[in-house]
């Protein structure tokens, strides 16, 4: 027998602001994978889902951008994913299972991690549903090393594996600044690099198509987001993110994730404020 929605999620700690435990009538649903069994540098992805949580309630509900509210909103909180310890396979196959889950209840989830490995499963799951998902990209690192330091499901192959499991095989990669010679000679060759000046122009012709935009928080410079295991100088700042906020407004975004959070790392805390200020904007977009 399949697991209920309660015993697929651990529901103990805090909570996201304005957010309810029953799904019931929800159109939105987030939930945390604490996994960071990959990480090759600096550890404690981990503790990121439940530092958003923590530090969301430091922020207003209501985003002046989108003017929109998260008290107009209907959406759940339903906890951190039950997962294995040990070797990626398993994780990323609870995390397929458990998004196909949300999405059975007709809720757009939207997935904190942990680390990039993560989104294979989500992404699985959400392209068997609209198999004309395009998936959009913010990271400072390319992730399509077909392995890593021995692992198939690395953070380092986190693009390589989604698009394994990606039907149309649309990715926008924007302004990736980091990764190996293959990588870029692939990304050039491919079209799929994105610079930054130039996201509303190639998102533009995508509206009408579901996306799934996964965020990779040290696409964030260093200055402002130090509370990542990999940072890399050269990085964007808030208007960036909000200039493709503007752009996803007029998009059909039917999922989204938000990974790679170390928070121990910062002990100022304003990266976990950071990241609980992307996933105020994610909700907002996802219950248009």
């Amino acid at each position: 027998m399949n697991p209920s929605m309660a015993e697929l999620f651990d529901t103990d700690g805090a909570i996201y602001m304005a957010s309810r435990r029953d799904p019931g009538g929800c159109r939105v649903a987030l939930f945390g994978v604490p996994y960071d069994g990959t990480t090759s540098f600096r550890p404690g992805t981990r503790f990121g889902p439940a530092a958003i949580r923590e530090v969301s309630s430091g922020l207003e509900t209501y985003c002046p951008q989108l003017d929109r509210d998260l008290e107009d909103l209907a959406f759940a909180d339903l906890g951190a994913l039950a997962i294995p310890f040990g070797d990626p396979e398993p994780v990323v196959e609870a995390v397929r299972q458990a998004t196909a889950r949300v999405l059975a209840q007709g809720l757009r989830p939207l997935m904190l991690g942990g680390e990039h490995s993560i989104s294979s499963g989500a992404v699985a799951a959400v392209a068997q549903r609209h198999p004309e998902l395009v998936l959009v990209q913010l990271d400072a690192h390319a992730d399509l090393r077909s392995s890593w330091l021995g692992a198939h499901h690395s953070h380092a192959c986190a693009m390589r594996r989604c698009l394994e499991v990606l039907p149309s095989q649309q990715l926008l990669q924007i302004a990736i600044r980091s990764g190996t010679r293959e990588e870029f000679s692939e990304l050039r060759q491919s079209g799929r690099l994105v610079a930054i000046e130039r996201m509303a122009e190639a998102l533009g012709p995508l509206r009408g198509r579901p996306i799934y935009l996964t965020v990779d928080l040290d696409w964030f410079d260093p200055a402002v987001m130090a509370g990542t295991g990999t940072p890399e100088p050269g990085g964007f700042h808030w208007p960036d993110f909000a200039a493709l906020v503007n752009e996803l407004r007029h998009h059909d975004l039917v999922a989204a994730d938000v990974v790679e959070l170390a928070p121990q790392l910062d002990p100022t805390g304003v990266s976990s404020v950071l990241a609980a200020k992307v996933t105020r904007s994610l909700l907002l977009l996802l219950g248009r």
